[in-house]
């Protein structure tokens, strides 16, 4: 029986939490941009405008799609942040509503599976491209990290 190398299990660990992410992006955000229930009601729960529901759900389908898109790797650094303040957000404002512990398991759950899938990223997802720039007659070259 062959074994698997400690990279192949590494690529398998990132596809499967990026692609639970992803796939709770595209269906939570649809869902969301649709203001369909239970969102309606969560969100109103929480004290937000029902219009907030649509703005998030656009952005979230987009950071789905930037997750699994060849190359980009700047996008996905925003798509990366901006669902951990996603689910943060979400942890956050169950706590100031007075929710239980039970309803922010689920945010807390997915913004450990984007830290996990943003850690366990290949090499060729993480490297930026250098900014060169010129300042004076010197050609300066930064890596953004």
């Amino acid at each position: 029986m062959p074994s698997i190398s400690r990279g192949s299990l590494r690529v398998i660990a990132y596809w499967t939490t990026t692609a639970v992410i992803a796939a709770e992006c595209f269906v939570g955000g649809a869902m969301g941009a649709a203001q369909l229930q239970p969102f309606k009601r969560v969100v109103t729960h929480l004290g937000y405008p029902l219009y907030f529901t649509s703005i998030l759900g656009v952005c979230y389908v987009l950071a789905g799609v930037v997750l699994l898109a060849p190359r980009l790797p700047r996008l996905k650094e925003w798509a990366y942040a901006g669902l951990i303040f996603i689910y943060l957000g979400a942890t956050a404002s169950h706590i100031w509503a007075g929710d239980g512990a039970k309803a922010v398991v689920a945010p807390l759950v997915f913004a450990a599976l984007a830290m996990a899938s943003w850690t366990l990223r290949p090499q060729a997802r993480r490297e930026l491209t250098p900014n060169t720039f010129m300042i004076g007659r010197k050609s300066e070259t930064t890596y953004l990290r």
